[in-house]
Protein backbone atom coordinates (compact mmCIF):
# COMPACT_ATOMS: atom_id res chain seq x y z
CA UNK A 1 0.00 0.00 0.00
CA UNK A 2 3.02 2.37 0.71
CA UNK A 3 4.44 1.73 -2.83
CA UNK A 4 1.04 2.78 -4.09
CA UNK A 5 1.33 6.29 -2.44
CA UNK A 6 4.68 6.78 -3.41
CA UNK A 7 4.07 6.48 -6.75
CA UNK A 8 1.17 9.15 -6.59
CA UNK A 9 2.02 12.52 -7.11
CA UNK A 10 1.42 14.75 -3.96
CA UNK A 11 -2.39 16.20 -5.28
CA UNK A 12 -3.55 12.97 -5.61
CA UNK A 13 -2.69 11.72 -2.36
CA UNK A 14 -3.72 14.67 -0.45
CA UNK A 15 -7.19 14.23 -2.53
CA UNK A 16 -7.11 10.36 -1.40
CA UNK A 17 -6.29 12.28 2.53
CA UNK A 18 -9.33 14.44 2.08
CA UNK A 19 -11.84 11.65 0.84
CA UNK A 20 -10.74 9.29 3.89
CA UNK A 21 -10.89 11.86 6.33
CA UNK A 22 -14.29 12.12 5.21
CA UNK A 23 -15.11 8.76 5.25
CA UNK A 24 -13.85 8.42 8.50
CA UNK A 25 -15.93 11.26 9.89
CA UNK A 26 -18.85 9.63 8.60
CA UNK A 27 -18.09 6.31 10.08
CA UNK A 28 -16.77 7.85 13.34
CA UNK A 29 -20.34 9.75 13.89
CA UNK A 30 -22.08 6.33 12.70
CA UNK A 31 -20.48 3.97 15.33
CA UNK A 32 -19.78 6.55 17.86
CA UNK A 33 -15.98 7.16 17.38
CA UNK A 34 -16.23 10.82 17.39
CA UNK A 35 -14.39 11.07 20.81
CA UNK A 36 -11.53 8.73 20.14
CA UNK A 37 -11.28 11.00 16.64
CA UNK A 38 -11.07 14.50 18.74
CA UNK A 39 -8.74 12.95 20.95
CA UNK A 40 -6.28 10.96 18.98
CA UNK A 41 -6.52 11.77 15.03
CA UNK A 42 -8.22 15.73 14.79
CA UNK A 43 -4.58 16.90 16.89
CA UNK A 44 -2.55 15.55 14.14
CA UNK A 45 -4.45 18.27 11.85
CA UNK A 46 -3.54 21.01 14.51
CA UNK A 47 -0.46 20.02 14.82
CA UNK A 48 -0.45 20.01 10.60
CA UNK A 49 -1.37 23.88 10.66
CA UNK A 50 0.88 24.61 13.63
CA UNK A 51 3.87 23.38 11.57
CA UNK A 52 2.82 25.40 8.59
CA UNK A 53 2.22 28.50 10.83
CA UNK A 54 5.69 28.00 12.34
CA UNK A 55 7.06 27.78 8.91
CA UNK A 56 4.79 30.76 6.70
CA UNK A 57 6.49 33.68 9.58
CA UNK A 58 10.17 32.73 9.04
CA UNK A 59 9.64 32.32 5.10
CA UNK A 60 7.84 35.37 4.04
CA UNK A 61 10.32 37.69 6.27
CA UNK A 62 13.43 35.55 4.71
CA UNK A 63 11.89 35.34 1.48
CA UNK A 64 10.88 39.06 0.93
CA UNK A 65 14.20 40.33 2.25
CA UNK A 66 16.08 38.05 -0.24
CA UNK A 67 13.95 39.29 -2.93
CA UNK A 68 14.32 42.80 -2.68
CA UNK A 69 18.02 42.12 -2.13
CA UNK A 70 18.66 40.77 -5.66
CA UNK A 71 16.72 43.50 -7.09
CA UNK A 72 18.87 46.39 -9.28
CA UNK A 73 17.14 49.55 -7.72
CA UNK A 74 14.71 50.31 -5.27
CA UNK A 75 12.08 51.67 -8.37
CA UNK A 76 11.74 48.25 -9.90
CA UNK A 77 10.37 47.46 -5.70
CA UNK A 78 8.02 50.09 -6.43
CA UNK A 79 6.59 49.47 -9.67
CA UNK A 80 6.33 46.01 -9.02
CA UNK A 81 4.13 47.48 -5.74
CA UNK A 82 1.88 49.25 -7.61
CA UNK A 83 1.26 46.10 -10.19
CA UNK A 84 0.32 44.31 -7.59
CA UNK A 85 -1.48 45.93 -5.55
CA UNK A 86 -3.95 46.97 -8.88
CA UNK A 87 -3.93 43.28 -10.03
CA UNK A 88 -5.44 42.30 -6.75
CA UNK A 89 -7.59 45.22 -6.39
CA UNK A 90 -9.00 44.36 -9.83
CA UNK A 91 -9.69 40.75 -8.86
CA UNK A 92 -11.34 41.79 -5.48
CA UNK A 93 -13.74 44.14 -7.20
CA UNK A 94 -14.32 40.91 -10.10
CA UNK A 95 -15.35 38.55 -7.82
CA UNK A 96 -17.75 40.59 -5.32
CA UNK A 97 -19.59 41.49 -9.14
CA UNK A 98 -19.61 38.37 -10.16
CA UNK A 99 -21.25 37.03 -6.54
CA UNK A 100 -23.86 39.98 -6.86
CA UNK A 101 -24.53 39.08 -10.37
CA UNK A 102 -24.96 35.16 -9.83
CA UNK A 103 -27.23 35.96 -6.67
CA UNK A 104 -29.55 38.23 -7.52
CA UNK A 105 -30.16 35.69 -10.94
CA UNK A 106 -30.58 32.92 -8.29
CA UNK A 107 -32.07 34.61 -5.73
CA UNK A 108 -31.79 31.34 -2.93
CA UNK A 109 -33.11 33.95 -0.76
CA UNK A 110 -36.55 33.17 -1.48
CA UNK A 111 -36.67 29.70 -1.72
CA UNK A 112 -37.46 30.17 1.37
CA UNK A 113 -41.30 29.56 2.46
CA UNK A 114 -43.48 32.45 2.59
CA UNK A 115 -44.48 32.38 5.57
CA UNK A 116 -41.04 32.06 7.46
CA UNK A 117 -39.66 35.70 5.18
CA UNK A 118 -42.52 37.26 6.81
CA UNK A 119 -41.65 36.48 9.87
CA UNK A 120 -38.53 37.17 8.90
CA UNK A 121 -38.89 41.02 7.75
CA UNK A 122 -41.31 41.10 11.11
CA UNK A 123 -38.42 40.60 13.03
CA UNK A 124 -36.09 42.94 11.07
CA UNK A 125 -38.86 45.70 11.45
CA UNK A 126 -38.89 45.05 14.87
CA UNK A 127 -35.14 45.55 15.20
CA UNK A 128 -35.01 48.56 12.87
CA UNK A 129 -37.72 50.38 15.38
CA UNK A 130 -35.67 49.50 18.11
CA UNK A 131 -32.01 50.61 17.19
CA UNK A 132 -30.98 53.98 17.40
CA UNK A 133 -29.54 55.09 14.51
CA UNK A 134 -30.86 52.09 11.69
CA UNK A 135 -33.10 53.02 8.81
CA UNK A 136 -35.30 51.07 6.71
CA UNK A 137 -33.59 50.08 3.31
CA UNK A 138 -36.65 49.66 1.38
CA UNK A 139 -40.53 51.22 1.21
CA UNK A 140 -42.36 48.54 2.91
CA UNK A 141 -43.55 48.17 5.97
CA UNK A 142 -45.47 45.62 7.76
CA UNK A 143 -45.43 46.12 10.84
CA UNK A 144 -48.41 48.84 10.32
CA UNK A 145 -50.03 46.30 8.09
CA UNK A 146 -52.88 44.30 9.87
CA UNK A 147 -52.97 40.65 7.57
CA UNK A 148 -49.49 39.78 9.25
CA UNK A 149 -50.72 40.80 12.52
CA UNK A 150 -50.72 36.64 13.07
CA UNK A 151 -46.89 36.73 12.48
CA UNK A 152 -46.74 38.88 15.39
CA UNK A 153 -45.75 36.44 18.35
CA UNK A 154 -43.49 34.23 15.40
CA UNK A 155 -41.31 37.34 14.70
CA UNK A 156 -40.89 38.91 18.11
CA UNK A 157 -39.99 35.48 19.36
CA UNK A 158 -37.03 35.35 16.28
CA UNK A 159 -36.07 38.85 17.08
CA UNK A 160 -35.12 37.98 20.42
CA UNK A 161 -33.72 34.74 19.50
CA UNK A 162 -31.15 36.77 17.07
CA UNK A 163 -29.96 39.29 19.41
CA UNK A 164 -29.86 36.54 22.41
CA UNK A 165 -26.87 34.62 20.96
CA UNK A 166 -23.89 34.98 22.58
CA UNK A 167 -21.40 33.56 20.10
CA UNK A 168 -22.62 36.37 17.51
CA UNK A 169 -22.93 38.92 20.02
CA UNK A 170 -18.95 38.51 20.45
CA UNK A 171 -18.34 38.76 16.71
CA UNK A 172 -20.46 41.85 16.33
CA UNK A 173 -18.86 43.74 19.26
CA UNK A 174 -15.25 42.53 17.18
CA UNK A 175 -16.68 44.16 14.14
CA UNK A 176 -17.66 47.44 16.08
CA UNK A 177 -14.73 47.87 17.24
CA UNK A 178 -12.99 47.89 14.39
CA UNK A 179 -15.57 50.64 12.68
CA UNK A 180 -14.38 52.96 16.08
CA UNK A 181 -11.15 53.65 14.65
CA UNK A 182 -10.09 56.11 12.74
CA UNK A 183 -9.76 56.25 8.50
CA UNK A 184 -6.09 56.07 8.41
CA UNK A 185 -5.88 53.28 11.65
CA UNK A 186 -5.12 50.07 8.59
CA UNK A 187 -2.37 52.39 8.11
CA UNK A 188 -1.03 52.37 11.82
CA UNK A 189 -1.87 48.95 12.31
CA UNK A 190 1.00 47.70 9.15
CA UNK A 191 3.75 49.83 10.82
CA UNK A 192 5.39 47.33 13.88
CA UNK A 193 6.65 48.90 17.06
CA UNK A 194 8.31 46.22 18.47
CA UNK A 195 8.69 43.62 15.54
CA UNK A 196 9.34 40.85 18.34
CA UNK A 197 5.40 41.34 18.85
CA UNK A 198 4.72 41.23 15.48
CA UNK A 199 6.18 37.81 15.12
CA UNK A 200 4.80 36.37 18.16
CA UNK A 201 1.60 37.72 17.36
CA UNK A 202 1.29 36.76 13.50
CA UNK A 203 0.55 39.82 12.98
CA UNK A 204 1.98 39.29 8.84
CA UNK A 205 1.32 42.63 7.34
CA UNK A 206 3.40 44.27 9.97
CA UNK A 207 5.66 41.64 9.39
CA UNK A 208 5.78 42.22 5.36
CA UNK A 209 6.37 46.17 5.79
CA UNK A 210 9.45 45.12 8.22
CA UNK A 211 10.87 42.74 5.49
CA UNK A 212 10.52 45.38 2.66
CA UNK A 213 11.90 48.42 4.62
CA UNK A 214 14.83 45.63 5.81
CA UNK A 215 15.34 44.71 2.15
CA UNK A 216 15.30 48.60 0.77
CA UNK A 217 18.02 49.19 3.20
CA UNK A 218 20.14 46.16 2.26
CA UNK A 219 20.04 47.54 -1.04
CA UNK A 220 21.25 51.01 0.14
CA UNK A 221 24.43 49.33 2.01
CA UNK A 222 27.46 48.75 -0.20
CA UNK A 223 27.41 44.82 -0.89
CA UNK A 224 30.71 44.43 0.72
CA UNK A 225 29.81 45.55 3.71
CA UNK A 226 26.21 43.07 3.51
CA UNK A 227 27.37 40.08 1.80
CA UNK A 228 27.35 38.03 4.71
CA UNK A 229 23.76 39.28 5.82
CA UNK A 230 22.79 38.20 2.31
CA UNK A 231 24.63 35.24 2.49
CA UNK A 232 22.42 34.14 5.61
CA UNK A 233 19.19 35.39 4.70
CA UNK A 234 19.53 33.35 1.38
CA UNK A 235 20.35 30.35 2.98
CA UNK A 236 17.78 31.20 6.00
CA UNK A 237 15.32 30.97 3.15
CA UNK A 238 16.79 27.78 1.43
CA UNK A 239 16.08 26.38 4.77
CA UNK A 240 12.77 26.83 5.26
CA UNK A 241 11.82 25.61 1.63
CA UNK A 242 13.40 22.70 2.93
CA UNK A 243 11.04 22.75 5.80
CA UNK A 244 8.19 22.81 3.53
CA UNK A 245 9.00 20.17 1.39
CA UNK A 246 9.68 18.08 4.44
CA UNK A 247 6.15 18.85 5.93
CA UNK A 248 4.43 18.18 2.82
CA UNK A 249 5.64 14.41 2.34
CA UNK A 250 2.92 13.93 5.10
CA UNK A 251 0.35 16.58 4.19
CA UNK A 252 -1.86 13.25 3.07
CA UNK A 253 -1.90 11.92 6.47
CA UNK A 254 -2.37 15.45 8.10
CA UNK A 255 -4.85 16.02 5.62
CA UNK A 256 -6.47 13.42 6.73
CA UNK A 257 -7.05 13.97 10.24
CA UNK A 258 -7.75 17.50 9.68
CA UNK A 259 -10.80 16.96 7.57
CA UNK A 260 -11.82 14.27 9.55
CA UNK A 261 -11.55 16.44 13.17
CA UNK A 262 -13.60 18.87 11.55
CA UNK A 263 -16.50 17.08 10.29
CA UNK A 264 -16.53 15.05 13.73
CA UNK A 265 -16.54 18.23 15.69
CA UNK A 266 -19.28 20.21 13.70
CA UNK A 267 -21.76 16.80 14.00
CA UNK A 268 -22.60 14.27 16.84
CA UNK A 269 -25.24 12.12 14.59
CA UNK A 270 -26.03 11.41 11.03
CA UNK A 271 -28.84 13.66 11.06
CA UNK A 272 -27.10 16.67 12.05
CA UNK A 273 -24.37 15.97 9.65
CA UNK A 274 -27.39 15.54 7.23
CA UNK A 275 -28.66 18.71 8.33
CA UNK A 276 -25.01 20.25 8.20
CA UNK A 277 -24.81 19.90 4.37
CA UNK A 278 -28.76 20.34 3.24
CA UNK A 279 -29.03 23.23 5.32
CA UNK A 280 -29.57 26.45 3.27
CA UNK A 281 -28.58 24.37 0.58
CA UNK A 282 -29.40 26.89 -2.21
CA UNK A 283 -27.48 29.62 -0.66
CA UNK A 284 -24.36 27.08 -0.20
CA UNK A 285 -24.87 26.35 -4.13
CA UNK A 286 -24.88 29.87 -4.98
CA UNK A 287 -21.56 30.34 -2.94
CA UNK A 288 -19.72 27.41 -4.50
CA UNK A 289 -21.15 28.40 -7.59
CA UNK A 290 -19.40 31.33 -7.68
CA UNK A 291 -16.34 30.30 -6.22
CA UNK A 292 -16.23 27.71 -8.64
CA UNK A 293 -16.49 30.24 -11.74
CA UNK A 294 -13.78 32.10 -9.87
CA UNK A 295 -11.29 29.71 -9.93
CA UNK A 296 -12.19 27.12 -13.04
CA UNK A 297 -13.20 29.97 -15.34
CA UNK A 298 -12.02 33.60 -14.92
CA UNK A 299 -8.34 32.99 -13.83
CA UNK A 300 -7.76 29.97 -15.83
CA UNK A 301 -8.99 32.09 -18.95
CA UNK A 302 -6.65 35.21 -17.92
CA UNK A 303 -3.65 33.22 -17.38
CA UNK A 304 -4.26 30.51 -20.40
CA UNK A 305 -4.53 33.69 -22.90
CA UNK A 306 -1.37 34.94 -21.24
CA UNK A 307 0.82 31.90 -21.33
CA UNK A 308 -0.49 30.39 -24.47
CA UNK A 309 0.49 34.35 -26.37
CA UNK A 310 3.81 33.52 -25.17
CA UNK A 311 4.42 29.72 -25.69
CA UNK A 312 3.75 27.15 -28.37
CA UNK A 313 1.37 25.88 -25.94
CA UNK A 314 -2.71 25.78 -27.02
CA UNK A 315 -5.35 27.50 -25.11
CA UNK A 316 -6.38 23.81 -23.97
CA UNK A 317 -2.62 22.85 -22.86
CA UNK A 318 -2.11 26.45 -21.11
CA UNK A 319 -5.15 25.88 -19.30
CA UNK A 320 -3.81 22.23 -17.78
CA UNK A 321 -0.66 23.59 -17.07
CA UNK A 322 -1.56 26.04 -14.77
CA UNK A 323 -4.36 24.33 -12.73
CA UNK A 324 -1.95 21.38 -12.41
CA UNK A 325 0.85 23.53 -10.88
CA UNK A 326 -1.51 25.32 -8.02
CA UNK A 327 -3.51 21.87 -7.39
CA UNK A 328 -1.18 21.20 -4.24
CA UNK A 329 -2.02 24.20 -2.81
CA UNK A 330 -5.66 24.44 -3.84
CA UNK A 331 -6.30 21.02 -1.99
CA UNK A 332 -4.19 21.99 0.88
CA UNK A 333 -6.11 25.58 1.31
CA UNK A 334 -9.89 23.10 1.12
CA UNK A 335 -7.90 21.37 4.28
CA UNK A 336 -6.54 24.05 5.89
CA UNK A 337 -8.96 27.27 5.60
CA UNK A 338 -5.93 29.19 5.54
CA UNK A 339 -4.10 31.51 3.16
CA UNK A 340 -1.73 31.78 5.84
CA UNK A 341 -1.14 28.26 6.94
CA UNK A 342 -1.23 27.39 2.81
CA UNK A 343 1.58 30.21 2.03
CA UNK A 344 4.53 27.87 2.47
CA UNK A 345 2.93 25.36 -0.03
CA UNK A 346 1.34 28.31 -2.67
CA UNK A 347 5.07 30.24 -2.68
CA UNK A 348 6.74 26.50 -3.27
CA UNK A 349 4.20 25.81 -6.08
CA UNK A 350 4.20 28.76 -7.83
CA UNK A 351 7.92 28.45 -8.15
CA UNK A 352 8.86 25.43 -8.99
CA UNK A 353 6.07 24.32 -10.87
CA UNK A 354 4.45 27.65 -12.61
CA UNK A 355 7.50 29.24 -13.41
CA UNK A 356 7.24 32.54 -11.59
CA UNK A 357 11.38 34.11 -10.56
CA UNK A 358 11.62 33.58 -6.97
CA UNK A 359 11.48 37.44 -6.26
CA UNK A 360 8.44 38.16 -7.75
CA UNK A 361 6.90 35.31 -5.33
CA UNK A 362 8.47 35.91 -2.38
CA UNK A 363 7.32 39.83 -2.78
CA UNK A 364 3.47 39.30 -4.23
CA UNK A 365 2.20 36.41 -2.43
CA UNK A 366 2.81 36.99 1.22
CA UNK A 367 1.05 40.58 0.48
CA UNK A 368 -1.40 38.18 -1.65
CA UNK A 369 -2.16 36.07 1.70
CA UNK A 370 -2.90 38.89 3.72
CA UNK A 371 -4.71 41.52 1.18
CA UNK A 372 -5.99 39.36 -1.29
CA UNK A 373 -9.71 37.88 0.11
CA UNK A 374 -11.49 37.36 -3.74
CA UNK A 375 -13.21 34.32 -2.23
CA UNK A 376 -14.05 36.01 1.15
CA UNK A 377 -15.50 39.03 -0.91
CA UNK A 378 -17.34 37.28 -3.04
CA UNK A 379 -18.99 35.06 -0.30
CA UNK A 380 -19.61 38.18 1.95
CA UNK A 381 -21.46 39.80 -1.17
CA UNK A 382 -24.05 36.65 -1.87
CA UNK A 383 -24.33 36.67 1.95
CA UNK A 384 -25.12 39.98 2.76
CA UNK A 385 -28.28 39.80 -0.52
CA UNK A 386 -29.34 36.41 0.29
CA UNK A 387 -30.09 37.76 4.18
CA UNK A 388 -31.72 40.08 2.33
CA UNK A 389 -34.17 38.11 0.27
CA UNK A 390 -34.45 35.88 3.25
CA UNK A 391 -36.39 38.72 4.91
CA UNK A 392 -38.55 40.03 2.55
CA UNK A 393 -36.21 43.20 1.59
CA UNK A 394 -35.24 44.56 -2.07
CA UNK A 395 -31.81 45.85 -1.79
CA UNK A 396 -31.60 49.39 -4.67
CA UNK A 397 -28.75 49.31 -7.36
CA UNK A 398 -26.84 52.32 -4.70
CA UNK A 399 -26.89 49.30 -1.98
CA UNK A 400 -25.26 47.28 -4.02
CA UNK A 401 -22.51 49.34 -4.93
CA UNK A 402 -21.96 50.63 -1.18
CA UNK A 403 -21.92 45.91 -0.85
CA UNK A 404 -19.32 45.67 -3.69
CA UNK A 405 -16.98 48.96 -1.95
CA UNK A 406 -17.14 47.50 1.44
CA UNK A 407 -17.00 44.29 0.85
CA UNK A 408 -13.40 45.03 -1.31
CA UNK A 409 -12.49 46.99 1.69
CA UNK A 410 -13.37 44.26 4.57
CA UNK A 411 -11.53 41.64 2.32
CA UNK A 412 -9.01 43.68 2.65
CA UNK A 413 -8.63 43.57 6.19
CA UNK A 414 -9.70 40.11 6.54
CA UNK A 415 -6.90 38.12 8.87
CA UNK A 416 -5.84 35.21 6.41
CA UNK A 417 -7.36 32.83 9.29
CA UNK A 418 -10.43 30.03 9.90
CA UNK A 419 -13.54 32.15 9.74
CA UNK A 420 -12.46 35.53 9.59
CA UNK A 421 -14.41 36.29 6.90
CA UNK A 422 -17.59 36.24 9.56
CA UNK A 423 -16.28 39.09 11.45
CA UNK A 424 -16.41 41.47 8.01
CA UNK A 425 -19.11 40.27 7.28
CA UNK A 426 -20.67 42.09 9.54
CA UNK A 427 -19.06 45.03 8.53
CA UNK A 428 -20.67 44.86 5.46
CA UNK A 429 -24.33 43.89 6.48
CA UNK A 430 -23.94 47.40 8.59
CA UNK A 431 -23.30 49.48 5.88
CA UNK A 432 -26.44 48.84 4.18
CA UNK A 433 -28.65 49.14 7.23
CA UNK A 434 -29.13 45.16 8.02
CA UNK A 435 -29.00 43.53 10.95
CA UNK A 436 -25.53 42.24 12.13
CA UNK A 437 -26.84 39.52 14.37
CA UNK A 438 -27.96 37.55 11.13
CA UNK A 439 -24.69 35.74 10.43
CA UNK A 440 -25.93 33.11 13.04
CA UNK A 441 -28.45 32.45 10.05
CA UNK A 442 -25.44 30.95 8.28
CA UNK A 443 -23.26 29.61 10.71
CA UNK A 444 -23.77 25.79 10.58
CA UNK A 445 -22.71 25.68 7.12
CA UNK A 446 -19.89 28.74 7.09
CA UNK A 447 -16.99 26.58 8.07
CA UNK A 448 -17.55 23.86 4.56
CA UNK A 449 -17.79 27.59 2.52
CA UNK A 450 -15.13 29.01 4.48
CA UNK A 451 -12.53 25.77 2.70
CA UNK A 452 -14.12 26.56 -0.47
CA UNK A 453 -13.57 30.21 -0.42
CA UNK A 454 -9.68 30.00 0.48
CA UNK A 455 -9.36 27.98 -2.20
CA UNK A 456 -10.39 30.77 -4.28
CA UNK A 457 -8.00 33.43 -2.42
CA UNK A 458 -4.80 31.24 -2.96
CA UNK A 459 -6.02 30.52 -6.56
CA UNK A 460 -6.10 34.73 -6.83
CA UNK A 461 -2.91 34.95 -5.27
CA UNK A 462 -1.23 32.77 -7.87
CA UNK A 463 -2.86 34.10 -10.60
CA UNK A 464 -2.05 37.83 -9.58
CA UNK A 465 2.21 36.56 -8.60
CA UNK A 466 2.23 34.95 -12.63
CA UNK A 467 0.70 38.24 -13.93
CA UNK A 468 3.61 40.49 -12.28
CA UNK A 469 5.92 37.96 -13.58
CA UNK A 470 4.96 38.23 -16.93
CA UNK A 471 5.06 41.89 -16.78
CA UNK A 472 8.21 42.08 -15.78
CA UNK A 473 9.62 39.46 -17.58
CA UNK A 474 10.34 37.00 -14.89
CA UNK A 475 8.12 34.03 -15.83
CA UNK A 476 9.91 30.85 -16.85
CA UNK A 477 7.80 28.71 -18.21
CA UNK A 478 8.25 24.78 -17.64
CA UNK A 479 6.90 22.71 -20.41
Amino acid sequence: MFEFFKKQPLHINIIIGLLLGSVWAYLSIVFGWNDFTTNWIAPFGTIFINLLKLIAVPLVLFSIISGVSHLSDASSLGRMGAKTIGFYLITTVFAVTVGLVVVNVVKPGAFADDNQRIVNRLSYELWVEDTEGVDYVDDQRFLSDPKYADFMTDAMDKYQEDISDAAVAEKVNQANNKEKGGPLDFVVDMVPSNIFVSFNKNLMLQIIVFALFFGISLIAVPKDKVQGVISFVNGANEVFIKMVELVMKAAPFFVFALLSGVLAKMAQTEQELFEIFKSLGVYALVVTFGLAFMVFVIYPLILSSLISKKTELSFVQAYKYFMKGIRPAQLLAFSTSSSAATLPVTMECVHENLGVDEEISSFVLPIGATVNMDGTSLYQAVAVIFLAQFHFIDLAISDQLIIILTATLASIGSAAVPSAGLIMLIVVLQSVNLNPFWIAIIFPIDRILDMCRTVVNVTGDATVSTMVAQTEGKLHYKI
